[in-house]
């Protein structure tokens, strides 16, 4: 039983590794904006952050497993997609992408508790059938440090770790010394919840421990 990572992120690559799963990798052809503004023109208002991340992270993978069969004609497995977005006091964050937005976010999660939303698609796809998918949004509240200095800030935004993750923060990597408390899958705040995915994966008729390539 094999599975296709339909992500370019490094942190949900070493996420399933040490979950004991080698997947393939193949990065969805999706433009998320374009998808995003789309449906809340059809609905005449913005998403809510939990559906945001779904219909993201469903959009990934159904186009993940739309092109897998031309590249693997005989892929029996699952194909996962995710996203994930950060909701602090109402707002709903991404990746910050600059320094200066970085540091104005972190400069109001201090010693404040936020939301991590994480949408999950996994999509069944085998070589004599049509796929099938179940989908999921997994949530972990996570607390930040009252205490963190501007020098503090100041050196963890100059590593870059903040300016590609969603909410600009990592709980696995240097920002975890930030973070005192994390309500929820820990591996939500990572990137996507592994008890989830464990979840949607049965849904589908697929045993977890089928997917393990190391022990």
């Amino acid at each position: 039983m094999r599975v296709c990572l339909a992500s370019t992120s490094p942190a949900r690559l070493m996420l399933l590794r040490q979950a004991g799963i080698e997947p393939l990798t193949l990065a969805p052809e999706v433009d998320e904006d374009a998808v995003a503004a789309a449906a809340e023109a059809e609905r005449g208002a913005p998403l809510p952050p939990d559906e945001l991340v779904l219909l993201l992270a469903r959009a990934k993978a159904a186009d993940v497993a739309r092109r897998l069969p031309e590249r693997h004609p005989d892929f029996d497995g699952i194909v996962i997609g995710g996203d994930s977005m950060f909701e602090l006091d109402g707002r709903v964050h991404g990746k910050p992408y600059t320094a200066e937005v970085a540091r104005e976010r972190w400069e109001r999660m201090r010693g404040t508790t936020g939301v991590l939303h994480s949408g999950h698609s996994v999509f069944r796809v085998r070589p004599d059938a049509a796929a099938t998918e179940a989908t999921a949004v997994a949530e972990a509240r996570v607390t930040f440090a009252a205490d963190i200095s501007d020098a503090e800030l100041d050196a963890y935004i100059a590593s870059g770790e903040p300016l590609l993750v969603a909410g600009a923060f990592t709980v696995d990597s240097l920002g975890g010394a930030f973070i005192t408390r994390v309500e929820g899958d820990p591996s939500t705040v990572v990137g996507m919840s592994l008890s989830t995915l464990r979840t949607l994966a049965a849904e589908l008729g697929v045993t977890w421990t089928d997917l393990w390539t190391s022990p």
